[in-house]
Parts: C-alpha cells; structure tokens; sequence
C-alpha cells in the first residue's frame, strides 16, 4: 500500500540510461527496476560497454547518450539519470539535449554532502576505478578537485565484475573490496565524514560501510530518490477549511 500510494501521489517518472553490460543487476543496483519505489523506465545505450564508458573516457558515445535520453522523454520520463559515475562528463551535454533536469552521476552529491558536514569533515569518494576516474569528471560535476578518492580496483571481485569481465559473484567479496577501500579512505583521510559512491552498482553493498564506519554512505539511490521526488510536487490531503486546533501536530511525550 504504501508504494502504491508514493507511486500515485509523489515524484515524476525517472528514465534511467542503462550501460551495455552482461554481469548481474541484482535489487539495488541501479540498473534493476525492482531498486526503485517509483516507476522507472530503462533504455540501454548499445555500445556502451564500461570500457567504453571508463577506460575510453565515453569516446564517440555523446551522440548514442543523446539519442537515448530523447527516446526516454518521449516516452514519457519526467528527469534522466544513468547506471555509471563516469557519465559525469556528459552531466552538461545531456542536461541541454534531453529538455528534461539530468542527474548523470552520483559524484554530483559531492557538493551537497559537503554542506551538511562541519567545516572539519570532508566527503570522501569510492569508485570502480579510481585511474580512470579524472578532474575532468570532477570538474564536470562540480566536484572540488582535491576530494579525497580510493578505488576498488585492487580487490578481489567489485571491480571486476562490474567492469563486465565475469557474469557472477559472491556477495561477501563484493562487500569485501567495498569495505576494504572504505578502509583505506579513512586510514588515508581521517578528516572523512561522510562517503558518496560513484558506481551505480555499489548500493547493495553499501550498508556494511555505514554499519562498519558509522559514517553516512550516498549513491546513486539516495540521489535518484531525491531527484525522482522533485520533478513533480508530492501530492497531500486537500484541507478545504483549516483550524488551527485541528492541526496541531503529534508530538510523542518525552
């Protein structure tokens, strides 16, 4: 009931460009329909392979991005995201094209993490590939250029499995290598207060670093949902005649 409800009366309808990849989509994934609580609709951009996205730098893919934003507002998408931080270099291209507000990347909650933190604490970033992950990514998502980033490239499973190189995994290695790079961000960077994922793959395994660090942990479904919720006003109940005594908020006793 409660989905039911939120999908009636909240939010807009999200289009999500989905890379060309083989490996799982599992609930939480960026990628999987069943991650969200509101209507979505997925468009696969053909020949977008994360080495084209990651290692090519998105090389020849503008116009296929394009073309697949477009396709995702006639059919009805109300804002556009994607299932990949690195399609940060676009954030501005797709933004102009696709007449519809673009979330291309989790990175782009870099910024406004940071203005929750006190003036001690930094946000600090974990992505699939930290030697491809640039400044002009940064740069393109507003992101300051000396945040601090680590990479799961090192591990055993994370990286590899969502750089398309196998199709299955174990769960626990996947946490693993996320926790291991958490590790490190904070051993390196003690002034860490807070993480934002760049892959759009890592939600699953994100609450072992919140639960194991005590930090707050973002990505790409904290900022989907924020984003799904702006693009059309919540609806509440219609009061047509209001009286203060009978509106009083419920305040539990102490």
């Amino acid at each position: 009931m409660e989905r039911d409800t939120l999908r009636s009366n909240g939010g807009g309808t999200v289009g999500i460009l989905m890379l060309d990849t083989k490996f799982p989509r599992v609930v939480g994934d960026g990628g999987n329909p069943d991650t969200w609580p509101f209507p979505v609709l997925i468009e696969k951009v053909q020949g977008a392979t994360p080495h084209n996205v990651v290692d090519r730098q998105l090389d020849g893919l503008l116009d296929p991005f394009i073309d697949g934003a477009k396709r995702l507002v006639e059919r009805g998408a109300n804002g556009i995201a994607t299932t990949c931080g690195f399609l940060a270099l676009f954030q501005r291209e797709l933004a102009e094209h696709a007449g519809v507000p673009v979330a291309a990347s989790s990175i782009i909650q870099v910024p406004w993490v940071q203005c929750l933190m006190p003036t001690s604490k930094r946000v600090g970033i974990i992505t699939a590939d930290s030697r491809n992950l640039t400044p002009k990514h940064f740069a393109a998502a507003g992101v300051p250029l000396d945040t601090p980033v680590v990479g799961t490239e090192t591990g055993k499973t994370l990286t590899k499995i969502f750089t398309d190189k196998a199709t299955e995994y174990d769960w626990k290695d996947c946490e693993a290598d996320l926790m291991d790079a958490a590790n490190r961000l904070v051993t390196d960077h003690p002034e860490v207060g807070a993480i934002v994922l760049e892959c759009t793959n890592m939600p699953p395994f994100g609450p072992a670093v919140s639960t194991a660090l005590g930090l707050p942990v973002y990505d790409v479904y904290t900022m989907i949902n924020w984003f799904q919720m702006g693009l059309k006003a919540t609806r509440f109940p219609r009061v047509e005649h209001v009286r203060a005594e009978d509106w009083q908020p419920r305040i539990a006793a102490e």
